[in-house]
């Protein structure tokens, strides 16, 4: 394979620029990151090009972690964006109907988090949400039967692609109202403080969803009560179609948690491993009672805000050099160069994930759609709930 910019990236990691800690940031090592792009062509502000740079994924001079952690990170990466893929050619063909948002160049946004907590501990997000769910351990078979709206789904055909859940695997939920799961998030929180169960609510939001009052409301009761919850920014540069740079003055999204003294930090989220280590200080300092952590997480989605989204707004070269840092290679490329695992046996999981993803369809494809009669299952937990009309 040729060389590509992750693996030049991987020989000189340690050039990298890195951004200073926030004054309030958690303790930990520092994070090397990068701003967003701005919405603009290269051409037309090449200085703001240079100053913009793309965070880059690299692999370190050394394994970090144990091969198990690496192959599972693959593993987990590789089915996300394969199913995901798939997932886009199904809507083209017209099988999933509806809205759909493709998280593919975000996995180790979900990734690093997932192997960072414990399997008690939950996860909320917005309705870009079919890869968090595989990453927890949901059956892509419900996950894909839900996308095509049929009863076998994990919300019973129900949700659809904005509104997957599964209880199972403490996962609750993709939200369709922007930052709505925010203050949800916290809730949950509480109950888990309330109830003293020593877990933790991973609030996940895009960067868009910073703007709604409901945030900073839920920020300013978190750090009051001091809630075991770790606010996670998804920023990958576009609020649907608009940058980042556009839609407010403050574009260093984690230093909105300053404003209420929560320990906070940017991420680059093109990086598993970078992803793991902030969330497990953030899970440390939640789990002693210290309260939120705000993480803003730079990373980026190669596909547009949804599947209608032809994304004009940026260049073909910026969507190329996101690409050539691509999270998955790096995490490839660290498990190859430290003899973690051979060619053949990546290989091999790819295969195997493909197969998955295919098995996935053919359920969706001979489930069965709801009953009409579904319409009144599932209102009220209640079961026998008077007021229901026929």
């Amino acid at each position: 394979m040729a060389e590509t910019k992750v693996q030049a990236t991987a020989k000189a990691s340690n050039s990298a620029k890195k951004t200073p800690a926030p004054k309030a940031a958690a303790k930990g090592k520092a994070v090397e990151t990068a701003e967003q792009p701005q919405n603009v062509k290269p051409a037309a502000n090449k200085a703001a090009k240079e100053a913009t740079d793309a965070p880059k994924a690299s692999s370190p001079a050394k394994a970090e972690y144990s091969k198990e952690t690496y192959l599972t990170w693959y593993e987990q990466m590789v089915l996300m964006r394969k199913f995901e893929e798939k997932a886009g050619q199904l809507y083209g063909q017209q099988k999933i109907k509806g809205f759909c948002h493709l998280y593919i160049g975000q996995e180790a946004c979900v990734a690093g988090t997932v192997s960072a907590l414990t399997k008690d501990d939950k996860h909320i997000t917005a309705y870009r949400d079919h890869a968090h769910p595989l990453a927890l351990g949901t059956s892509p078979n419900a996950v894909m039967a839900e996308l095509f709206a049929k009863a076998t789904g994990c919300s019973k055909g129900k949700g659809g692609s904005m509104h997957i859940f599964d209880k199972e695997v403490n996962f609750i939920g993709g939200h369709g109202i922007v930052g709505a799961q925010v203050p949800m998030g916290a809730g949950i929180a509480f109950a888990e403080k309330y109830n003293k169960t020593g877990n933790l609510c991973v609030c996940s939001m895009g960067d868009g969803a910073v703007r709604q009052g409901a945030l900073h409301e839920a920020f300013n009761m978190a750090m009051l009560w001091k809630l075991p919850v770790i606010f996670v920014i998804e920023n990958n540069g576009y609020a649907m179609g608009t940058s980042v740079q556009r839609t407010s003055n403050v574009t260093e999204l984690y230093t909105l948690g300053e404003s209420y003294d929560m320990p906070s930090e940017p991420v680059n989220a093109m990086n598993v491993e970078d992803v793991h280590e902030a969330v497990a200080r953030a899970a440390e300092r939640a789990r002693a009672g210290e309260g939120p952590t705000l993480l803003e997480f730079k990373t980026y989605r190669y596909k547009g805000h949804s599947m209608s989204d032809p994304a004009k707004y940026r260049t073909k070269d910026e969507l190329e050099d996101y690409r050539s840092r691509d999270s998955i290679e790096a995490v490839r490329h660290t498990i190859l160069t430290h003899n973690l695992a051979t060619e053949a046996e990546l290989e091999a999981i790819d295969e195997k994930i493909k197969a998955q993803v295919q098995e996935s369809v053919e359920f969706a494809e001979k489930s069965d759609y709801p009953t009409a009669d579904e319409l009144y299952h599932d209102v009220y937990v209640q079961q026998d709930y008077p007021y229901i009309r026929d």
